[in-house]
């Protein structure tokens, strides 16, 4: 009998002893490769960018490869993504794909996409959710710490964003302390009720006050504070002027990070001299190199979960 579809949106859709099970797996997957040199032979990945990528398309790209399956890039403007409805597009799509890993700019469109689809979607990152991104951020700590992920303290400093919401989602289920300072917060940009579950559940923290925030934490995380899209579109020069006078104080630098043991992260690509200093990407205490290998072996964990739960 075939199992009920299940996709990949966000964090906060699936039960917490799942997002544990493919925390878990990533860690078996990672150290113990060659056991699943095969799983997906016969199988086909569909990659659809409307977004710019490096991280998400090489590690989807080679984790199918190394599972023994096939991925296909579709970049959506040379698509009929373009000049159709999405649904009809999606349909078509899963008559001749085992996955869909889908990388928009709209969460909209990705639930359009969902709607019509036949085999799981993958969320490759929105304006809403980050996922993949966020299981990976989990592995690299969970690799770092010798008592696993549940109880790190992980403070994370910048816009609130995609990345948040999905960090939010899975430090919930996986126990993980999560103190934010965000001096931008669009009301827009937030999911409420990720938020209120992980308030609930005492493992939060919102202030301004970066500096006590970084002496508490044992990660430091940030992210770009203009969307990636963005930054070097010139019609988006005085957003960036704004938010950057705001945001310099909250820089990841060696004043901010003195006195502390923190490790640092990003999820990359990293803007030097804006979120973070140039110096503190490749610091000793930087992670951040392991935290995006370490999307290789999450994105294998994903799929290997989906495809489990269609048996």
């Amino acid at each position: 009998m075939q199992g009920q579809l299940k996709h990949l949106i966000d964090w906060k859709y699936w039960s917490d002893e799942d997002v544990r099970f493919v925390l878990n797996l990533a860690r078996k997957v990672k150290h113990h490769r060659w056991e699943y040199q095969g799983h997906m032979q016969g199988n086909t990945l569909v990659m659809l960018f409307q977004k710019t990528s490096t991280r998400t398309r090489v590690s989807f790209e080679a984790g199918m490869t190394e599972l023994g399956g096939h991925a296909i890039n579709l970049d959506w403007r040379s698509t009929n993504f373009t000049l159709s409805k999405i649904r009809f597009e999606t349909r078509y799509l899963c008559r001749n794909a085992a996955l869909i890993m889908a990388r928009l700019k709209e969460n909209k469109d990705l639930m359009e996409m969902v709607d019509a689809a036949t085999v799981p979607i993958i969320n490759g990152c929105c304006n809403f959710y980050h996922p993949c991104q966020a299981l990976a951020d989990m592995l690299t700590i969970a690799e770092d710490r010798e008592h696993g992920v549940s109880g790190a303290r992980l403070t994370y400093i910048g816009v609130y964003n995609n990345v948040v919401n999905s960090l939010v989602s899975i430090s919930a289920a996986l126990g993980v302390k999560l103190t934010l300072v965000c001096p931008i917060k669009d009301p827009a940009s937030v999911d409420e009720g990720a938020l209120e579950k992980l308030a609930d559940s005492g493992l939060l923290i919102e202030t301004l006050d970066a500096a006590k925030a970084v002496a508490e934490a044992d990660y430091v995380y940030t992210d770009t504070w203009l969307d990636m899209e963005y930054f070097n579109d010139p019609s988006y020069q005085a957003v960036k002027d704004e938010r950057c006078a705001l945001m310099l104080p909250y820089q990841i630098n060696a004043q901010l990070m003195k006195g502390s043991q923190a490790k640092i992260m990003h999820d990359m690509p990293i803007h030097p001299g804006y979120e973070m200093a140039e110096d503190m990407v490749e610091s000793e205490r930087s992670i951040i190199y392991d935290q995006a290998e370490n999307r290789l072996d999450a994105q294998k964990a994903i799929m290997l979960k989906l495809l489990q739960e269609l048996k």
